[in-house]
């Protein structure tokens, strides 16, 4: 009890000197505040679309999204985008649309997921088609497109 009041007593000294007032914001904030990352983390960089052979005109549809980083010991709003955009299992990529919605989501975690277009060289699969598809590790999906047997002409 006795090195509770002296704690308090430090602290109350700290805010009646004038020296703690320039550096009152950075004293103030507390350790499980939302991040404020800066609006130019999130402006359009010519180089991303360079890395990935995109076309800043025509967006991509589709993210593959990926979580490359563990959760533990990070704050409970992080937690909660990660297990909403079904990111509970590490290195098990999901597919989510290119959307605002989707993308302020992927802003607040951007530091344990990596995000990849998805590339689709053979056109969007049809829903036949869905079951014989994979997804390979350079973000395309591929249909796999089994051969029928041909019918004999009678």
């Amino acid at each position: 009890m006795a090195a509770l009041c002296r704690n308090m007593s430090r602290l109350r000294n700290l805010l009646e000197s004038k020296a703690v007032l320039s550096l009152w914001p950075e004293f103030v904030r507390s350790k499980f505040t939302k991040t404020r990352i800066p609006a130019k983390m999130f402006e359009v960089d010519p180089a991303d679309h360079e890395k990935y052979n995109g076309d800043p005109n025509q967006p991509h549809q589709l993210h593959i999204i990926t979580r490359i980083k563990c959760t533990r010991r990070r704050p409970y709003w992080e937690k909660k985008i990660v297990h909403d955009l079904g990111l509970d299992k590490a290195y098990h990529p999901q597919i989510h649309k290119n959307v605002p919605s989707v993308n302020s989501k992927l802003k607040f975690i951007k530091h344990l997921i990596r995000v990849q277009p998805l590339k689709l060289p053979q056109g969007l699969p049809t829903e036949q088609e869905l079951a014989d598809t994979c997804l390979n590790s350079r973000g395309e999906l591929i249909i796999r497109r089994h051969l029928q047997p041909l019918k004999q002409m009678s």
